[in-house]
């Protein structure tokens, strides 16, 4: 079977390991943006520490995982989002204002919603987790 989208299986594989109670999952393959957006969750501490495994291919990841995450997804296709759309998207996404994080591919790297209103940047969407 072919892979459509790399980052799609890997939050995928994480949310049906944190439904099963699994304290870490391995990923495969692995690619920058997936490096990135785990690096958003694991801020916010959606998951625990991650390790990078380079097997000469396209590299696995182990992720530790807390037991916080509720649902993770991908938006597909990445639409583009403005600065002042942004809010459209956290009423339509996150169950809350409160919690819950949207990521977005901006021009100054992939950050979540509440960094790209501070940097006052839109960008595309990638996905979501709360």
């Amino acid at each position: 079977m072919v892979r459509m989208s790399v980052l799609a299986d890997c939050l995928k594989t994480i949310s049906n390991a944190e439904k099963r109670g699994r304290r870490q999952v391995l990923v495969r393959p692995s690619s920058k943006v997936v490096i990135k957006f785990l690096r958003c969750m694991q801020q916010h501490g959606y998951i625990g520490e991650f390790e990078i495994i380079d097997d000469h291919r396209s590299q696995k990841i182990v992720i530790e995982l807390t037991g916080r995450l509720n649902k993770c997804g991908v938006i597909s296709p990445r639409f583009d989002v403005e600065v002042g759309d942004v809010e459209k998207w956290v009423v339509n996404l996150l169950p809350s204002r409160q919690f819950g994080h949207i990521i977005l591919s901006t021009t100054y790297g992939i950050m979540t919603h509440d960094e790209a209103r501070r940097k006052k940047t839109g960008g595309k969407i990638l996905g979501f987790f709360y």
